[in-house]
């Protein structure tokens, strides 16, 4: 798959373990797979974003794991049980993925179709009704 990149995130993930670049490369490639039109840039000074009218995930890697921020405002189903944190907060979720653990490639990209979609009908908060 061919998407524009942003040099910033390549230098983000490349600085990172082998195994944690793997995860974040494969994050990056669902969520561009989700639409062609995903932007990658850097927010908050140093953590990648991926955008589409509004954001969609946001990448951090930590000792323990790579954290996949859900900027889904908790409307989007998981019907797999992917989401691993954040289930009370209003703006995001996220989902962890420790040392040994995989990803799941499917769920994942119906979630970031979701998000996607949500953004583009006006995103979470007009969809909450907040």
């Amino acid at each position: 798959m061919s998407y524009a990149t942003d040099p910033r995130v390549d230098a983000d993930i490349d600085a990172r373990p082998g195994r944690q670049q793997a995860i974040c490369r494969q994050v990056r490639d669902l969520v561009h797979a989700a639409d062609p039109a995903v932007a990658e840039t850097i927010e908050r000074t140093v953590r990648p974003y991926f955008v589409l009218d509004g954001n969609i995930c946001a990448l951090l890697a930590t000792k323990k794991a790579v954290d996949i921020f859900l900027y889904d405002g908790a409307i989007v189903p998981d019907p797999e049980g992917i989401i691993t944190g954040g289930h009370d907060n209003r703006t995001a979720r996220m989902i962890a993925v420790a040392e040994g653990e995989t990803l799941n490639s499917p769920a994942l990209l119906a979630v970031f179709r979701q998000i996607v979609a949500n953004n583009r009908a006006g995103g979470w908060r007009k969809l909450k009704g907040g």
